[in-house]
C-alpha cells in the first residue's frame, strides 16, 4: 500500500520544477563539498534526480531506496555526504535509520535533509503535511537540535525545510 502511493508520484530528472525544488538542498550542499567526494542519496525514489544533479556537478552519488533501489551493499560503505530529500518523515524506525546513516557518514561528512518542519502544536492541527498517510514521523527545530546533539553533528538550518548536519568527531557516551 505504501509503495503504491509512491508509485503515483511523478518525480523525474527531466522535470525542471522538481529540480528547482531539490536545488534548495543541492545548492547549499555543493557549496560545502570538495572535489572527489562521494555520496549516498538515501530514499532516492523511483526516478533518482538529486543524484543526477550532484553528478552533473562532478560528484559520485549512489542511489538507495528500500522500494526502488534496495542495494543493501551500499549500506555497508562510508560516504562523504548523505542526502535525504522528503524521506525522514517516512521513517517508521527513525532512531534505527538515523543511527545507520550516522555510521555510514565519515567524520566531517555532511548529512543534508529536506522535510517540512512542525512549527507548533496549534499549526500542526491544520497542517496539510500530516495528512499524507505515508508521513509517520515529524520534525521540529528542537528535534533537529536533539538529533545533532545525540549523534554529534553541527546543525545548520538552511531554509524552512532544509537542514545540513556536519558530523563531528565521535564523543564518548556515558551510559
Amino acid at each position: 500500500a505504501e509503495k503504491a502511493i509512491y508509485d503515483s508520484h511523478e518525480n523525474n530528472s527531466d522535470d525542471i520544477g522538481y529540480r528547482k525544488f531539490l536545488s534548495k538542498l543541492s545548492i547549499p550542499l555543493v557549496d560545502k563539498l570538495s572535489d572527489g567526494m562521494k555520496g549516498l542519496d538515501f530514499g532516492c525514489g523511483p526516478g533518482p534526480t538529486l543524484s543526477v544533479m550532484l553528478e552533473e556537478q562532478g560528484f559520485t552519488v549512489e542511489d538507495y531506496d528500500i522500494f526502488y533501489a534496495n542495494k543493501v551493499k551500499l549500506l555497508k560503505r562510508e560516504y562523504d555526504f548523505i542526502t535525504c530529500t522528503e524521506v525522514v518523515e517516512h521513517l517508521h524506525h527513525p532512531h534505527k535509520e538515523l543511527t545507520l546513516l550516522s555510521k555510514l557518514l565519515k567524520p566531517k561528512g555532511f548529512f543534508g535533509i529536506m522535510t517540512k518542519r512542525v512549527i507548533n502544536k496549534e499549526r500542526f492541527k491544520t497542517w496539510h503535511y500530516k495528512n499524507d498517510p505515508t508521513h509517520v514521523c515529524f520534525y521540529s527545530d528542537q528535534t533537529f537540535e536533539y538529533i545533532a546533539d545525540y549523534w554529534n553533528y553541527e546543525l545548520e538550518f538552511i531554509q524552512s525545510d532544509v537542514v545540513i548536519l556536519t558530523k563531528q568527531k565521535a564523543k564518548k557516551r556515558v551510559n
